[in-house]
């Protein structure tokens, strides 16, 4: 292939993505178009921004559009963004920058000049801590200080559906894609990619640090959503491809889907029985998150039978790995939304 059909290849790559993100943004905001005053159309553009942020981001380590795809999906439609618009719509134009602030230092200097990619890495966490000083500066209180991270919140990553009932700060993914993180920190910890794994660890750190410099704690977590968000994609292209000596992440995946929804549904079973109607409408979401899990464990443990089998079909793998993800995306992201407004 000549580079001038690779270049069209990718354009017409990232025009695709940006098509579906603005599509599926569209549908899940149209509803409240009405009653949106002018800035609050910036949460159309934020998630449009931060999903192709991530997309573009991706393409350093994923080889396959599918897995870009959806891991600007994941990071763009995910819990933590769209919680963000429960505060001021800039609050989301911060998060979907992140992704874009990242590119200099991950498409940057090469060669002799790689040093330079260190502080480039610094740029993203600068920006945050610039943006805060110049929205105080100009009265504009984007974020309560105050507001920060508890143990709580981290039931979040368990069932984000029933964190957003309870109106919790919003941190985490969806149920599917906790597969195919797995099985991308398990490539990430292999290929030793230590400088992500430095940046997903500091995000999560300073996330339950109190408040310094007047930046809120809650910003931070975006850091490490947006590499969980690589990682994912990173795993989806593992899980398509694992062969035989690939089976046992496979397994584990399938494993602690399992755990998930079995953990999910003893919940429901504890919390039917607990605060009346509010009790059975949090059960009732915990089986809705179990159902996806057993979905997730469903379609990961196909994708197990077939490597270990030696069975090669990864446009099937692709289609049951995707259709898992995209419903869970969707269902996920639409009750979220609605939540919100």
């Amino acid at each position: 292939m000549t580079a001038h059909k690779m270049l069209n290849k990718k354009y017409s790559r990232f025009a695709a993505a940006a098509i579906l993100y603005a599509a599926f943004a569209g549908y899940l905001y149209q509803p409240y178009f009405k009653q949106f005053h002018k800035l609050q159309y910036l949460l159309v553009v934020n998630i449009c921004l931060g999903s192709l942020g991530c997309f573009v981001l991706s393409r350093r380590w994923v080889v396959s559009f599918c897995g870009s795809f959806f891991a600007g999906a994941v990071y763009g439609f995910g819990p933590s963004s769209l919680g963000l618009a429960c505060y001021h719509p800039a609050a989301g134009l911060l998060t979907a920058s992140i992704p874009w602030l990242f590119l200099p230092a991950v498409f940057g200097p090469k060669g002799r000049w790689r040093w330079l990619r260190l502080p480039l890495c610094a740029l993203p966490f600068l920006t945050i801590v610039l943006f805060f000083q110049v929205a105080i500066y100009f009265r504009l209180f984007i974020i309560p200080v105050q507001v920060k991270l508890g143990l709580a919140d981290l039931t979040g990553f368990l069932a984000p559906l029933v964190a957003a009932e309870r109106n919790m700060t919003l941190i985490g993914f969806y149920h599917v894609p906790i597969a195919a993180l797995i099985m991308g920190f398990s490539m990430l910890l292999a290929a030793r990619r230590l400088a992500v794994l430095a940046i997903l660890c500091v995000g999560a750190a300073l996330a339950f640090c109190p408040a310094f410099l007047n930046v809120s704690p809650i910003v931070w977590p975006a850091l490490a959503v947006l590499c969980c968000s690589v990682i994912i994609g990173e795993g989806m292209h593992g899980l398509i491809l694992a062969g035989h000596a690939d089976r046992k992440w496979v397994l584990v995946s399938a494993v602690i889907m399992g755990v998930c929804s079995t953990a999910t549904l003893l919940l429901a079973t504890k919390y039917s029985g607990m605060f009346g109607g509010l009790g059975t409408k949090y059960a009732k979401l915990l089986v809705e998150a179990a159902t996806m899990y057993i979905l997730g464990t469903v379609a990961v443990v196909i994708l197990y039978v077939m490597a270990r089998t030696r069975l090669r079909i990864n446009w099937l793998r692709l289609v049951i790995l995707c259709s898992a993800m995209a419903l869970d995306v969707f269902l996920g992201a639409r009750f979220i939304v609605d939540k919100v407004f």
